[in-house]
C-alpha cells in the first residue's frame, strides 16, 4: 500500500484519536470503542478485537443482500408487489393504499411507519417498551401488531423516503415464505457461511456467546436484555469485527453478490441524512455532505446501526472500516472517528 514508515505514521496517528476516545468514554462509563480497519498492505484494530456485539441495523444488509438472491433465483422481482408474497392479514394497515412493492420496502419508501423509532398515536413509544419489559420477547408478528395499532401509515407507496424497520420485518417474513425455511437457518447459509463468520449468530434464535459487549439504548446498558429480540430481520445478528470485516468483503468480491447486484443495491436513491445516500438496503457516505473540505474522499458503501456501528467497505480501494461505539448517543463521535480513519488512510495513498 505505502510505505512501512508512512504506515506507522498512520497508525500513530489513529492509536492517538482513539486513546483520546476512549479517556473521554472512559469519564463516562463506556468502554473503549471497537474499530477494525483494513486494506491492502495494512491493517489497524483497537480495542477488544475478538468481543462479539449487537451490530443493530447493520444486519439490513444481510436481509437485502438474501432478498438479492431471491431475485437473481428468479422466486419475486423488484417490482412484484407486497400483497403478491404475503397474506393480507399480515400486510393490513400498515401501508397506506395498494401498491408497495419489494423495491419500496428495500428503499423505505413503502409509506410504512418505522415501529421502532416512530412515533405513536397512543401509548409509550417501541423504545421504552424495550427498556420497560427486559424480559420480553418480540416476535415478528408482535412488531407488526405495534405498528398497526400504534401508529400511521406516512404516505402512499412511492411517495417518499421515511426509514422503515417495519419493512424489513416484512421483507424477514417474504425471505421465509418463499423459501419455506426459518429467517435463522438463512442467514446460516446464505451469509455467515459463505462469508466465513464463524463467530456471528442471530442473537438469541439460536445458541450463540454468553456475553456480549456493552450496549446503551437512551442511556441504559441492555446488552443482557432479553428485549433486544425486537429488530429480528431491521438487525438481529451479533457479530465480531473481523466476522463483519469479512461480511463487507464478501459483498465486494462476488462471494456474496454479484458485482451488477452491489451495485443496484448501492447507488443512491434518497439522502438518508446529510452525507449519507441510501440504496436498496445499503448506505453509501459522502463526506463532502459532512463537511465541503471532505471533497475527493472515497464513497464507501455498508450500514451502520443505532448503536454507533459502522460496517463499510470501498470496492475501489478494498478498504472495509468496521466500528462499533456501544451507544445510541456516540453516533456523532463514532462519524468523527470514521472520518478521521478515512482522511488519515487517504494521506497514506498519496
Amino acid at each position: 500500500m505505502t510505505s512501512s514508515l508512512s504506515a506507522s505514521a498512520t497508525i500513530a496517528s489513529l492509536n492517538a484519536h482513539f486513546t483520546r476516545a476512549a479517556r473521554r468514554r472512559t469519564r463516562r462509563g463506556l468502554p473503549s470503542p471497537q474499530v477494525l480497519v483494513k486494506a491492502p498492505g495494512f491493517e489497524y484494530s483497537f480495542g477488544d478485537r475478538a468481543l462479539p456485539f449487537h451490530t443493530a441495523s447493520i444486519g439490513k444488509l444481510a436481509t437485502a443482500t438474501m432478498i438479492m438472491k431471491r431475485i437473481a433465483a428468479s422466486e419475486f422481482e423488484l417490482s412484484t408487489p407486497v400483497a403478491e408474497l404475503l397474506p393480507s392479514p399480515i400486510i393490513s394497515g400498515l401501508f397506506s393504499g395498494t401498491g408497495a412493492t419489494v423495491q419500496h420496502l428495500l428503499a423505505h419508501t413503502s409509506g410504512a411507519a418505522d415501529y421502532f423509532g416512530g412515533p405513536t398515536s397512543q401509548g409509550p413509544n417501541f423504545i421504552k417498551l424495550v427498556l420497560d419489559q427486559p424480559d420480553r420477547t418480540w416476535k415478528p408478528e408482535h412488531l407488526l401488531s405495534f405498528s398497526r395499532e400504534k401508529q400511521q401509515p406516512i404516505g402512499v407507496p412511492g411517495e417518499r423516503f421515511h426509514y422503515s424497520d417495519t419493512g424489513y420485518i416484512l421483507l424477514g417474513l417474504i425471505l421465509e415464505a418463499v423459501t419455506a425455511k426459518p429467517l435463522t437457518k438463512l442467514l446460516r447459509e446464505q451469509i455467515f457461511t459463505p462469508a466465513d463468520m464463524k463467530n456471528s449468530v442471530f442473537w438469541l434464535r439460536e445458541p450463540g456467546p454468553t456475553h456480549i459487549s456493552p450496549a446503551w439504548l437512551d442511556g441504559v446498558e441492555v446488552s443482557g436484555f432479553r428485549s433486544l429480540t425486537c429488530d429480528w430481520a431491521g438487525g438481529g445478528i451479533v457479530s465480531t469485527l473481523d466476522d463483519l470485516a469479512r461480511f463487507a468483503t464478501g459483498l465486494a468480491d462476488g462471494t456474496l453478490l454479484t458485482a451488477e447486484q452491489l451495485t443496484l443495491m448501492t447507488t443512491p436513491q434518497n439522502r438518508f441524512r446529510r452525507g449519507i445516500e441510501y440504496g436498496l438496503g445499503a448506505m453509501q457516505l459522502r463526506f463532502e455532505g459532512f463537511m465541503p473540505l471532505l471533497r475527493g474522499l472515497p464513497t464507501p458503501v455498508g450500514h451502520i446501526g443505532v448503536l454507533g456501528t459502522h460496517c463499510f467497505i470501498d470496492p475501489e480501494t478494498e478498504t472495509t472500516v468496521v466500528l462499533n461505539f456501544h451507544d445510541t448517543r456516540e453516533m456523532v463521535a463514532s462519524f468523527r472517528s470514521h472520518i478521521h480513519i478515512v482522511r488519515q488512510l487517504h494521506k497514506l495513498r498519496t
